[in-house]
Protein backbone atom coordinates (compact mmCIF):
# COMPACT_ATOMS: atom_id res chain seq x y z
CA UNK A 1 0.00 0.00 0.00
CA UNK A 2 1.24 3.67 -1.37
CA UNK A 3 1.91 6.19 1.94
CA UNK A 4 1.18 9.85 0.30
CA UNK A 5 4.20 11.32 1.73
CA UNK A 6 4.48 15.23 2.82
CA UNK A 7 6.79 15.23 0.53
CA UNK A 8 4.76 14.06 -1.94
CA UNK A 9 2.34 16.26 -1.08
CA UNK A 10 4.07 19.34 -2.03
CA UNK A 11 5.25 18.14 -5.15
CA UNK A 12 1.34 17.11 -5.95
CA UNK A 13 0.31 20.99 -5.45
CA UNK A 14 3.23 21.70 -7.19
CA UNK A 15 2.46 19.76 -10.18
CA UNK A 16 -1.43 21.48 -10.54
CA UNK A 17 -0.21 24.70 -10.23
CA UNK A 18 -1.52 25.13 -6.12
CA UNK A 19 0.53 26.34 -3.21
CA UNK A 20 -0.39 26.41 0.61
CA UNK A 21 -0.98 30.21 0.38
CA UNK A 22 -3.47 30.15 -2.36
CA UNK A 23 -5.67 27.06 -0.76
CA UNK A 24 -5.49 29.13 2.17
CA UNK A 25 -7.27 31.87 0.52
CA UNK A 26 -9.65 29.68 -1.24
CA UNK A 27 -10.65 28.38 2.33
CA UNK A 28 -10.80 31.73 3.56
CA UNK A 29 -13.09 32.90 1.08
CA UNK A 30 -15.48 30.03 1.23
CA UNK A 31 -16.30 30.10 4.78
CA UNK A 32 -15.59 34.04 5.61
CA UNK A 33 -18.97 35.21 4.95
CA UNK A 34 -20.60 32.09 6.98
CA UNK A 35 -18.33 33.17 10.10
CA UNK A 36 -18.82 36.92 9.20
CA UNK A 37 -22.79 36.66 9.40
CA UNK A 38 -21.99 34.45 12.42
CA UNK A 39 -20.18 37.01 14.24
CA UNK A 40 -22.49 39.99 13.35
CA UNK A 41 -25.27 37.92 14.25
CA UNK A 42 -24.03 37.40 17.21
CA UNK A 43 -23.13 40.78 18.33
CA UNK A 44 -26.43 42.40 16.83
CA UNK A 45 -28.27 39.70 19.48
CA UNK A 46 -25.94 40.81 22.46
CA UNK A 47 -26.65 44.62 21.54
CA UNK A 48 -30.17 43.89 21.39
CA UNK A 49 -30.52 41.89 24.62
CA UNK A 50 -28.37 44.65 26.58
CA UNK A 51 -30.49 47.50 24.88
CA UNK A 52 -33.74 46.33 25.02
CA UNK A 53 -33.83 44.16 28.43
CA UNK A 54 -30.73 44.47 30.40
CA UNK A 55 -30.11 48.13 30.46
CA UNK A 56 -33.36 49.42 31.10
CA UNK A 57 -34.31 49.20 34.77
CA UNK A 58 -37.48 50.98 34.33
CA UNK A 59 -39.67 48.15 32.29
CA UNK A 60 -42.40 46.94 32.96
CA UNK A 61 -43.66 43.12 32.44
CA UNK A 62 -45.81 44.70 29.71
CA UNK A 63 -42.79 46.61 28.03
CA UNK A 64 -40.47 43.65 28.37
CA UNK A 65 -42.75 40.93 26.74
CA UNK A 66 -42.90 43.22 24.06
CA UNK A 67 -39.11 43.39 23.70
CA UNK A 68 -38.42 39.67 24.13
CA UNK A 69 -40.97 39.81 21.16
CA UNK A 70 -38.95 41.55 18.73
CA UNK A 71 -35.62 39.44 20.00
CA UNK A 72 -37.24 36.60 19.01
CA UNK A 73 -38.47 38.10 15.23
CA UNK A 74 -34.66 39.33 15.20
CA UNK A 75 -33.28 36.17 16.40
CA UNK A 76 -35.30 34.07 13.30
CA UNK A 77 -34.05 36.61 10.31
CA UNK A 78 -30.47 35.91 11.61
CA UNK A 79 -30.87 32.24 11.10
CA UNK A 80 -32.02 32.97 7.96
CA UNK A 81 -29.40 35.19 7.02
CA UNK A 82 -26.94 32.36 8.31
CA UNK A 83 -28.54 29.75 5.53
CA UNK A 84 -27.87 31.81 2.96
CA UNK A 85 -24.25 32.72 3.77
CA UNK A 86 -23.33 28.80 3.64
CA UNK A 87 -20.58 27.75 1.71
CA UNK A 88 -22.68 25.48 -0.86
CA UNK A 89 -24.32 25.76 -4.27
CA UNK A 90 -26.70 28.21 -4.76
CA UNK A 91 -28.88 25.24 -5.28
CA UNK A 92 -28.69 23.52 -2.32
CA UNK A 93 -28.29 26.64 -0.25
CA UNK A 94 -32.50 27.25 -1.93
CA UNK A 95 -33.40 23.75 -0.95
CA UNK A 96 -32.45 24.55 2.49
CA UNK A 97 -34.60 27.48 2.89
CA UNK A 98 -37.31 25.92 1.25
CA UNK A 99 -36.84 23.34 4.40
CA UNK A 100 -36.52 26.12 6.95
CA UNK A 101 -39.95 27.52 5.75
CA UNK A 102 -41.47 24.10 5.46
CA UNK A 103 -40.39 23.71 9.21
CA UNK A 104 -41.43 26.84 10.49
CA UNK A 105 -44.66 26.81 8.36
CA UNK A 106 -45.04 22.99 10.12
CA UNK A 107 -44.64 24.19 13.19
CA UNK A 108 -47.15 26.97 12.89
CA UNK A 109 -49.53 24.64 10.95
CA UNK A 110 -49.36 21.73 13.62
CA UNK A 111 -49.12 23.73 17.17
CA UNK A 112 -51.83 26.40 16.46
CA UNK A 113 -54.43 24.80 18.15
CA UNK A 114 -51.95 24.88 21.47
CA UNK A 115 -48.53 26.58 22.08
CA UNK A 116 -49.15 29.27 18.62
CA UNK A 117 -52.92 29.74 20.13
CA UNK A 118 -51.63 29.85 23.97
CA UNK A 119 -49.04 32.36 22.43
CA UNK A 120 -51.31 34.80 20.69
CA UNK A 121 -54.26 34.00 23.72
CA UNK A 122 -51.42 35.56 26.45
CA UNK A 123 -51.01 38.86 23.58
CA UNK A 124 -54.31 39.58 23.46
CA UNK A 125 -55.07 39.06 27.20
CA UNK A 126 -52.01 41.61 27.74
CA UNK A 127 -53.31 44.08 25.44
CA UNK A 128 -57.28 43.98 26.28
CA UNK A 129 -56.14 44.46 30.19
CA UNK A 130 -58.47 41.97 31.37
CA UNK A 131 -57.14 41.52 34.52
CA UNK A 132 -54.54 42.18 36.68
CA UNK A 133 -51.41 40.35 38.87
CA UNK A 134 -53.31 39.63 42.73
CA UNK A 135 -57.04 39.67 40.80
CA UNK A 136 -59.79 37.46 41.99
CA UNK A 137 -61.03 35.66 39.02
CA UNK A 138 -63.64 33.40 38.09
CA UNK A 139 -63.83 31.43 34.77
CA UNK A 140 -65.35 28.17 34.14
CA UNK A 141 -65.96 26.71 37.86
CA UNK A 142 -61.84 28.23 38.99
CA UNK A 143 -61.74 31.12 41.23
CA UNK A 144 -58.81 32.37 42.82
CA UNK A 145 -56.32 35.22 42.60
CA UNK A 146 -53.80 35.66 39.45
CA UNK A 147 -50.45 34.85 40.38
CA UNK A 148 -49.06 34.90 37.54
CA UNK A 149 -49.67 36.13 33.79
CA UNK A 150 -46.86 34.32 31.60
CA UNK A 151 -46.22 33.87 28.11
CA UNK A 152 -48.50 30.59 27.52
CA UNK A 153 -50.94 30.40 30.49
CA UNK A 154 -52.22 32.32 33.42
CA UNK A 155 -51.69 30.89 37.16
CA UNK A 156 -54.00 31.15 39.79
CA UNK A 157 -54.35 30.12 43.20
CA UNK A 158 -57.16 28.76 44.40
CA UNK A 159 -59.33 28.64 48.11
CA UNK A 160 -57.47 25.39 49.13
CA UNK A 161 -53.85 27.25 48.27
CA UNK A 162 -53.39 25.15 45.47
CA UNK A 163 -51.61 26.79 41.92
CA UNK A 164 -53.72 25.94 38.85
CA UNK A 165 -52.29 27.25 35.40
CA UNK A 166 -54.82 27.79 32.56
CA UNK A 167 -53.77 28.34 29.31
CA UNK A 168 -54.23 31.98 27.90
CA UNK A 169 -56.10 30.09 24.97
CA UNK A 170 -58.74 28.61 27.66
CA UNK A 171 -59.11 32.20 29.15
CA UNK A 172 -59.67 33.88 25.82
CA UNK A 173 -62.26 31.73 25.00
CA UNK A 174 -64.51 31.87 27.93
CA UNK A 175 -66.06 34.21 29.86
CA UNK A 176 -63.89 35.65 32.49
CA UNK A 177 -65.40 37.14 35.70
CA UNK A 178 -62.93 39.80 37.73
CA UNK A 179 -64.04 41.09 40.98
CA UNK A 180 -63.33 44.65 40.46
CA UNK A 181 -60.70 46.65 43.28
CA UNK A 182 -63.57 49.61 43.80
CA UNK A 183 -65.37 46.08 45.30
CA UNK A 184 -66.91 42.93 45.81
CA UNK A 185 -70.58 42.16 46.45
CA UNK A 186 -70.42 39.18 49.45
CA UNK A 187 -74.04 37.69 49.70
CA UNK A 188 -75.51 34.65 51.70
CA UNK A 189 -78.33 32.42 50.83
CA UNK A 190 -81.13 30.84 53.29
CA UNK A 191 -84.40 29.47 53.25
CA UNK A 192 -87.07 29.99 56.17
CA UNK A 193 -90.56 29.02 56.65
CA UNK A 194 -93.21 30.71 55.63
CA UNK A 195 -94.75 31.20 59.52
CA UNK A 196 -91.85 33.79 59.64
CA UNK A 197 -92.65 37.46 58.13
CA UNK A 198 -90.68 38.64 55.40
CA UNK A 199 -90.05 41.73 56.57
CA UNK A 200 -88.53 40.74 60.16
CA UNK A 201 -86.43 38.33 57.86
CA UNK A 202 -85.32 41.26 55.71
CA UNK A 203 -84.51 43.15 59.00
CA UNK A 204 -82.61 41.22 60.41
CA UNK A 205 -80.46 40.42 57.44
CA UNK A 206 -80.24 43.83 57.15
CA UNK A 207 -78.39 43.68 60.60
CA UNK A 208 -76.23 41.03 60.14
CA UNK A 209 -74.90 42.62 56.66
CA UNK A 210 -74.09 46.11 58.79
CA UNK A 211 -72.77 43.88 61.82
CA UNK A 212 -70.04 42.77 59.15
CA UNK A 213 -68.98 46.40 58.03
CA UNK A 214 -70.43 45.71 54.35
CA UNK A 215 -72.00 48.85 52.29
CA UNK A 216 -74.81 49.53 50.41
CA UNK A 217 -77.04 46.33 51.87
CA UNK A 218 -79.80 44.70 50.56
CA UNK A 219 -82.24 41.93 50.61
CA UNK A 220 -83.99 39.45 47.55
CA UNK A 221 -86.69 37.00 48.13
CA UNK A 222 -84.89 34.70 45.63
CA UNK A 223 -87.89 32.09 45.14
CA UNK A 224 -91.38 30.97 47.15
CA UNK A 225 -91.01 26.93 47.43
CA UNK A 226 -93.41 24.55 47.99
CA UNK A 227 -92.51 24.66 52.09
CA UNK A 228 -90.01 27.74 52.41
CA UNK A 229 -89.00 31.25 50.98
CA UNK A 230 -85.47 31.54 49.69
CA UNK A 231 -83.65 34.68 50.81
CA UNK A 232 -80.46 36.43 50.04
CA UNK A 233 -78.48 39.12 51.75
CA UNK A 234 -76.09 41.18 49.68
CA UNK A 235 -73.33 44.04 51.14
CA UNK A 236 -70.04 45.47 48.92
CA UNK A 237 -67.17 44.92 50.63
CA UNK A 238 -64.45 47.65 49.82
CA UNK A 239 -61.51 45.86 50.85
CA UNK A 240 -61.50 42.98 48.36
CA UNK A 241 -58.49 40.97 50.09
CA UNK A 242 -60.87 39.95 52.36
CA UNK A 243 -63.24 38.36 50.09
CA UNK A 244 -62.97 34.75 52.01
CA UNK A 245 -62.77 35.88 55.34
CA UNK A 246 -66.17 37.91 55.18
CA UNK A 247 -67.95 35.38 53.33
CA UNK A 248 -67.53 33.60 56.30
CA UNK A 249 -68.20 36.27 59.02
CA UNK A 250 -71.06 37.32 56.80
CA UNK A 251 -72.70 33.74 57.25
CA UNK A 252 -71.56 33.60 61.09
CA UNK A 253 -73.30 36.81 61.90
CA UNK A 254 -76.72 35.60 60.18
CA UNK A 255 -77.00 32.84 62.33
CA UNK A 256 -75.85 35.56 65.40
CA UNK A 257 -78.61 37.85 64.79
CA UNK A 258 -81.32 35.35 63.91
CA UNK A 259 -80.55 33.21 67.23
CA UNK A 260 -80.47 36.73 69.60
CA UNK A 261 -83.86 37.34 67.85
CA UNK A 262 -85.43 34.12 68.36
CA UNK A 263 -85.77 33.15 64.81
CA UNK A 264 -85.38 29.14 64.27
CA UNK A 265 -83.23 28.40 60.64
CA UNK A 266 -84.52 25.10 60.11
CA UNK A 267 -85.64 22.74 57.48
CA UNK A 268 -89.31 22.31 56.81
CA UNK A 269 -89.57 18.90 57.89
CA UNK A 270 -87.12 19.38 61.07
CA UNK A 271 -90.06 18.46 63.12
CA UNK A 272 -91.29 15.62 61.16
CA UNK A 273 -87.54 14.01 62.22
CA UNK A 274 -87.66 14.22 65.70
CA UNK A 275 -90.13 15.50 68.77
CA UNK A 276 -89.55 18.70 70.20
CA UNK A 277 -91.27 20.73 72.78
CA UNK A 278 -92.94 23.42 70.70
CA UNK A 279 -92.30 25.96 73.37
CA UNK A 280 -88.67 24.81 73.07
CA UNK A 281 -86.89 27.12 70.69
CA UNK A 282 -84.02 25.02 68.31
CA UNK A 283 -81.08 27.96 68.78
CA UNK A 284 -77.52 26.90 69.64
CA UNK A 285 -76.12 27.68 72.84
CA UNK A 286 -73.46 30.66 72.55
CA UNK A 287 -70.79 30.27 74.10
CA UNK A 288 -70.02 32.16 77.72
CA UNK A 289 -69.28 36.02 77.17
CA UNK A 290 -69.91 35.75 73.71
CA UNK A 291 -73.20 35.72 73.13
CA UNK A 292 -74.58 38.97 71.17
CA UNK A 293 -71.05 39.59 70.44
CA UNK A 294 -68.82 39.33 67.33
CA UNK A 295 -67.04 35.70 67.39
CA UNK A 296 -63.37 36.05 68.26
CA UNK A 297 -60.77 36.38 66.00
CA UNK A 298 -59.33 32.66 66.84
CA UNK A 299 -57.56 32.24 63.83
CA UNK A 300 -55.38 33.99 61.22
CA UNK A 301 -57.44 35.67 57.99
CA UNK A 302 -58.18 33.04 55.66
CA UNK A 303 -56.48 35.46 52.46
CA UNK A 304 -52.97 35.52 54.77
CA UNK A 305 -53.26 31.46 54.29
CA UNK A 306 -54.83 30.69 51.05
CA UNK A 307 -53.33 33.43 48.55
CA UNK A 308 -50.15 34.07 50.04
CA UNK A 309 -48.37 34.19 46.79
CA UNK A 310 -50.87 36.07 45.25
CA UNK A 311 -50.58 38.44 47.24
CA UNK A 312 -47.17 39.15 47.98
CA UNK A 313 -47.09 38.81 43.46
CA UNK A 314 -49.40 41.65 43.68
CA UNK A 315 -46.98 43.89 46.06
CA UNK A 316 -44.17 43.06 44.40
CA UNK A 317 -45.94 44.15 41.30
CA UNK A 318 -46.74 47.32 42.51
CA UNK A 319 -43.24 48.09 44.43
CA UNK A 320 -41.77 47.54 41.30
CA UNK A 321 -43.71 50.05 39.77
CA UNK A 322 -43.28 52.69 41.81
CA UNK A 323 -39.64 52.35 42.40
CA UNK A 324 -39.73 52.14 38.30
CA UNK A 325 -41.77 56.01 38.30
CA UNK A 326 -39.51 57.15 40.93
CA UNK A 327 -36.50 56.32 38.81
CA UNK A 328 -37.74 57.82 36.14
CA UNK A 329 -38.55 61.39 37.77
CA UNK A 330 -35.07 60.93 38.88
CA UNK A 331 -33.35 60.59 35.92
CA UNK A 332 -35.32 63.35 34.57
CA UNK A 333 -34.56 65.87 37.54
CA UNK A 334 -30.74 64.94 37.26
CA UNK A 335 -30.73 65.77 33.42
CA UNK A 336 -31.99 69.01 34.55
CA UNK A 337 -30.72 69.83 37.26
CA UNK A 338 -28.74 72.84 37.63
CA UNK A 339 -27.74 73.35 41.12
CA UNK A 340 -24.65 70.75 42.08
CA UNK A 341 -25.98 69.93 45.52
CA UNK A 342 -28.95 69.64 44.44
CA UNK A 343 -28.06 67.43 41.57
CA UNK A 344 -25.53 64.98 43.80
CA UNK A 345 -28.17 64.28 46.11
CA UNK A 346 -30.57 63.29 43.55
CA UNK A 347 -27.94 61.26 41.80
CA UNK A 348 -27.29 59.43 45.32
CA UNK A 349 -31.52 58.66 45.43
CA UNK A 350 -30.88 57.60 42.23
CA UNK A 351 -28.04 55.09 42.87
CA UNK A 352 -30.51 54.07 45.83
CA UNK A 353 -33.52 53.09 44.27
CA UNK A 354 -31.82 51.51 40.89
CA UNK A 355 -30.26 49.43 43.50
CA UNK A 356 -33.38 48.82 45.03
CA UNK A 357 -35.02 47.83 41.82
CA UNK A 358 -32.17 45.16 41.51
CA UNK A 359 -32.73 43.83 44.73
CA UNK A 360 -36.65 43.40 44.08
CA UNK A 361 -35.78 41.39 40.86
CA UNK A 362 -32.99 39.45 41.96
CA UNK A 363 -36.09 38.33 44.93
CA UNK A 364 -38.44 37.30 42.87
CA UNK A 365 -36.17 35.02 40.69
CA UNK A 366 -34.62 33.33 43.51
CA UNK A 367 -38.56 32.93 44.71
CA UNK A 368 -39.06 31.44 40.83
CA UNK A 369 -36.09 29.07 41.18
CA UNK A 370 -37.31 28.10 44.74
CA UNK A 371 -41.02 27.60 43.85
CA UNK A 372 -39.77 25.46 40.58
Amino acid sequence: MAVFRPRQAKAHRRKWGMSDTGELHRVLEIFVPMLATVVVLGAVLWALHYLLLVRPKTLKSSQRFYRQLAMLGVTVVGVLAVILALPVAVETRNQIVQVFGLVMTGAIAFSSTTVIANFMGGIVLRTTGRFCTGDYITVDGHFGRVTERGLLDTEIQTETRELVALPNAFLLGRPVSVVRSSGAMVSVELSLGYDVHHAKVERLLLEAAARCGLAEAFVQVRALGDHAVTYRVNGLLEEVKRLLTMRSTLSAAVLDVFHEHGVEIVSPGFMNQRRLDPERLVIARSEEGFAGEEAPARTVPAEKVVFDKAEGAKRQEKQREALARRIEELTEAVAEGEDEAQTKSLKAELEAREAELRALDEKVKAQKEEQA
